[in-house]
């Protein structure tokens, strides 16, 4: 399987505080789900914010294959005065059609209709459903996903993750999970952080 993600001997602290990571390394293949645990603190919501290039690495090395990432906060992700269809439809950068999203719809138990409204108008699990489902119809090839079913009850929650399992014939998934049940029961690898 083709390398989504290759990180190699990557440091980097924030200024004035210590190393977050030091020669830190990591890959991950297309097929594959990985887990990141570890208290808070330790660095994970910042690794990811290094792949998307929005922090620069003191040292070392990233690259990774195109990308879509699903925030813990989704109500951070959504642009409070448009609806969700349309942000959808701009990051996908083309005209979605009802055959693409209506089947996520049903996959995600989400109502159709609670696209077309502005984010304040959903729930935080509606939401998260509609971050999700915005990743998946990116079709990228690499998945950044931080507690992306934080706020849903554990049915959905399985429901969530098994249709994102599906979708690791496409890409591969990097996941932030504080559940460590979750991660065996989900991860091909958990790699688990801690404090330098």
């Amino acid at each position: 399987m083709s390398t989504v993600l290759d990180i190699k001997n990557l440091t980097f602290s924030y200024p004035n505080n210590d190393f977050l990571y030091k020669n830190f390394s990591l890959s991950v293949k297309k097929g594959e789900l990985v887990c990141l645990l570890g208290k808070s603190g330790t660095g994970k919501s910042t690794l990811f914010e290094l792949i998307c290039g929005n922090l620069k690495p003191n040292e070392g090395y990233i690259s990774h294959k195109k990308l879509s990432q699903i925030y813990q906060d989704p109500y951070s992700s959504f642009h409070p005065a448009y609806s969700i269809i349309s942000q959808i439809k701009d990051a996908a950068k083309n005209d979605l059609t009802k055959d693409e999203y209506l089947p996520l719809c049903k996959k995600l138990t989400l109502d159709e209709n609670l696209l077309f409204e502005k984010p304040h108008k959903l729930s935080g699990g509606e939401l998260q459903r509609c971050s999700i489902m915005r990743a998946l119809l990116l079709k990228t090839e690499l998945i950044l996903a931080d507690e992306p079913t934080s706020a849903l009850d554990n049915i959905t929650q399985l429901d969530v993750l098994k249709h994102m399992l599906e979708t690791l014939k496409e890409c591969g998934i990097l996941l932030i999970t504080h559940d460590r049940a979750l991660a065996k029961w989900c991860a091909d690898r958990t790699i688990f952080l801690e404090y330098m």
